[in-house]
């Protein structure tokens, strides 16, 4: 049985692509006999989140999903293995260990400096075709929005302090987006009843801080998420439909201002 393609990409005509790079959860068996039990949980996967997005067609959004894990490969991650927080844990573009700081390889089996550099092949395709699709997008209409999607559990201590706010928006300093793309998006945020921060803990990762460019029209915006507010965060993973349909309305809010304020 071949793998499956390393995403999945349908085509909209709205100034709006929606980039989902770490909702996959698909690990090659070759990778997969390598893992840890608790690494084969996934339990750092973005879980469920283009499930939060229903409304995308109908906006006529194009939209990016990655099929594989993150523990395969890290889309957000520069491909040189850059560090994006300095001073903070560094999560890698071929992790070693969990959020929490557990092994996700057994004993003897952990990734080599070449096998690193050969997972770049799950990483290329996705952003060739991200790339193109802004490309494409940015001819029909000048300027655009890049939005990042992303969740997260709500308490790691390893990687910040506390609860995590709901909703954690982020363009790298306003770096990757236009300030007022960015404040009306903030303040669409503060209306939803969810507690909300921009450009605190989670600034934008690669694919922010790479394809955004607010003097050229690609205006990127990420959101991290509170995995509390939607879902539980321990196995199985389950999905709060109860939850969900207030997120869902929060995240089509700050969407329709961001794209009004384009």
């Amino acid at each position: 049985m071949s793998n499956p393609p390393t995403f999945h990409l349908t085509r909209g005509e709205a100034p709006l692509i929606v980039s989902f790079p770490h909702s996959g959860t698909y690990v090659p068996p070759e990778i997969a006999a390598r893992l840890t039990p608790v690494a084969l949980d996934l339990p750092d996967t973005d879980w469920l989140v283009p499930k939060l997005y229903p409304f995308l067609h109908a906006m006529g959004a194009s939209i990016i999903e990655a099929t594989h894990s993150r523990y395969v490969v890290d889309l957000n991650r520069p491909p040189d293995d850059k560090e994006l927080y300095a001073g903070q844990k560094k999560t890698g573009l071929v992790p070693m260990d969990t959020f929490k700081g557990l092994a996700l390889y057994r004993d003897g089996e952990t990734p080599t400096g070449e096998e690193i550099a050969a997972r770049r092949k799950y990483w290329q395709p996705y952003h060739d075709a991200l790339a193109q699709e802004l490309s494409r997008l940015k001819a029909i209409h000048g300027a655009i929005i890049l939005w990042d999607a992303h969740s997260i559990a709500s308490e790691l201590p390893t990687l910040f302090e506390g609860r995590l706010p709901d909703l954690n928006l982020g363009t790298f300093d306003n770096k990757a987006c236009d300030k007022d793309i960015a404040e009306t998006t903030f303040a669409a945020a503060q209306t939803t009843g969810f507690n909300a921060v921009l450009n605190a803990r989670f600034k934008g990762g690669h694919i922010t801080r790479h394809y955004g460019d607010r003097k050229k029209g690609i205006n990127a915006i990420q959101l991290e998420m509170a995995q509390a507010i939607y879902m539980d965060e321990g196995p199985p993973f389950t999905y709060r439909p109860d939850k969900a349909a207030k997120v869902t309305t929060a995240i089509r809010t700050m969407i329709a201002a961001a794209m009004d304020a384009l």
